[in-house]
């Protein structure tokens, strides 16, 4: 069954090429992808900041992140749709360009309005990088191999995390100002775009009778929407509490939204999310676990530079450097773990190890307050890192390795898609914790100055440079005893996804690129490509 005219055509070119032919492809590929990241981490260091100067409060300061990372979730499995559909080439350049529209305008915003609109359109462009470059990647390279190839992507992604904050910060503290951690991506990306027209030649995929199914997307997203602006406005002063008639009003709309869209995904033609893929065991787990370790994790880091920063007074370029030990994590996880994955085939194992190492450091890190020493935080962020990088991009290889090619686009999209919703379930509910929370312990703190807090909510100015000294050292203690509640809630995210994990089956990889369908009606319901790729699994059935 090894020969390629015997099956679909579609397979035999990717196995035909050479470890050299993989790698000119994935140049401009990961070149795009640093571009984004390099983006993203950037403004991570540098959102106080920009916060601060924007005038904005401890809410919107949630929502720049938030409104992301759902533009991200919401569009990822639609770009994930039309990879699957269309030329995947034209449609990662098309959304490296939105990438960078986004960028420039958040670049020339004067109001937290106009940023979070900039964002929303850099959102929309990363969900295409991110459900893209994956696709590709599982298109070309058989699972078996993938994991040596997924650590280049690992070590893209952890050179992007690890000079993007540090990077963000210096331009934060130049004379440049912070808007040119968003400018800074464009020459980037126009050196990307040009290394994707030269190094990338993929076929144009394209099916009969073509429908993308927008009112389930639209649905979707404005239920999650709904539910997200419910929780990041409950329990405060200025909106309404937990348990009122707009609490109800916001939960009501928000789950009937998303049962609506899952009775019209049911019965769609083409649905944004392919049911049949996602009740599938492994993928319905993997997708469980995404959730919880995009809320556990995207949540948490998302305050670690706001951490440093607001509560231990470091600058934006202090704070950068500060994050390196959770991406020498990252990069040694995702490394280390690729490499051995594609030696001896076993994924689970690592998988496993990465969520209790994620579980560990996050519940290391809720043990940190406002004067908490820096070394014992680095080491903790390094452990958090190390599990990250473990797990992340082996889920999506646990996955790839279940579905045919023709479905990894969705597949692995929609994997992408639950972790960053959970993600932005993350940053928004932690966000609403960390707000109330500093709330308290602000009020506490400023009754002993004398000062009355009646009249202030948690979502204030976050111009703490501005205030008076005591004021200002009140606000920053809180901020730092506040912050270890956000990662203990992450690392019960966390230890939620190991139990997950422990129920995925542990199915060897596949050696070939598809599952190969049987060629002639004598091989009746054996599948020819899984026998050859599980050979070196004694009992296995081959039987689907």
């Amino acid at each position: 069954m090894s020969s390629p005219t015997s099956t679909a055509a579609e397979p035999a070119a990717p196995t035909a090429m050479t470890h050299r032919e993989v790698l000119e492809a994935m140049t401009g590929l990961l070149a795009g992808l640093f571009t984004a990241l390099l983006s993203t981490t950037i403004v991570a260091t540098a959102l106080p900041t920009i916060v601060g100067d924007l005038k904005g409060t401890q809410t919107q300061y949630a929502w720049v992140v938030t409104v992301a990372l759902l533009a991200n979730a919401a569009s990822t499995p639609i770009w994930g749709k039309l990879s699957d559909l269309f030329n995947k080439k034209l449609l990662v350049q098309v959304s490296l360009i939105t990438f960078v529209a986004g960028s420039a305008l958040a670049g020339a915003a004067h109001n937290m309005e106009l940023l979070l609109v900039g964002r929303v359109i850099q959102g929309l462009g990363m969900g295409g990088l991110t459900a893209l470059v994956v696709a590709i990647i599982g298109s070309i390279i058989p699972p078996r191999e993938r994991g040596r190839y997924s650590g280049y992507m690992g070590a893209v992604m952890a050179v992007a995390m690890a000079g993007g904050p540090v990077l963000g910060g210096v331009i934060a503290d130049s004379p440049l100002g912070w808007r040119w951690c968003f400018y800074v991506c464009i020459p980037l990306a126009v050196i990307a775009l040009g290394l994707l027209q030269r190094t990338l030649h993929l076929e144009t995929q394209r099916k009969d009778n073509v429908t993308i199914d927008w009112l389930g997307a639209t649905l979707m997203t404005a239920g999650v929407s709904v539910l997200l602006i419910w929780v990041s406005f409950a329990g405060k002063d200025d909106y309404y509490a937990w348990i009122s008639p707009e609490s109800a009003y916001y939960v009501i709309g928000g789950v009937a939204l998303l049962a609506l869209t899952v009775f019209v995904e049911s019965r769609a033609k083409d649905p944004v999310i392919p049911l049949k893929i996602i009740t599938e065991r492994t993928t319905a787990l993997a997708i469980i676990a995404s959730v919880m370790v995009g809320l556990g994790m995207f949540g948490a880091i998302t305050f670690l530079g706001q951490y440093f920063q607001t509560a231990r007074h470091y600058s934006p370029t202090e704070a950068g450097l500060l994050t390196i030990p959770m991406v020498i994590g990252m990069l040694t996880g995702t490394m280390v773990s690729g490499q051995m994955i594609t030696r001896f085939g076993k994924w689970k194992p690592f998988i496993i190890g990465g969520s209790i190492l994620l579980t560990i450091g996050l519940g290391l890190l809720g043990t940190i307050d406002h004067a908490t020493p820096i070394v014992l935080i680095g080491i903790y962020m390094f452990i958090m890192g190390l599990g990250t990088g473990s797990l992340m991009q082996n889920l999506v290889l646990a996955v790839q390795n279940t579905v045919s090619v023709e479905d990894i686009g969705a597949a692995s999209s929609n994997v992408a898609f639950f972790r960053t919703f959970g993600g932005a379930i993350g940053v928004s509910v932690l966000g609403s914790v960390l707000a109330t929370h500093v709330a308290d312990l602000s009020e506490s703190g400023l009754a002993k100055l004398g000062i009355d807090t009646s009249k202030q909510s948690g979502g204030g100015n976050l111009d703490i440079k501005s205030l008076p000294a005591p004021v200002a050292d009140v606000i920053r203690h809180a901020y730092g005893d506040a912050t270890a509640t956000i990662f203990l809630i992450g690392a019960a995210c966390a230890a939620a996804a190991i139990i997950a994990i422990l129920f995925i089956p542990n199915r060897p990889l596949r050696k070939t690129i598809d599952i190969e369908k049987p060629a002639v009606a004598e091989e009746g319901a054996v599948k020819a490509a899984v026998t050859d790729a599980d050979a070196d699994a004694p009992g296995r059935p081959t039987a689907g």
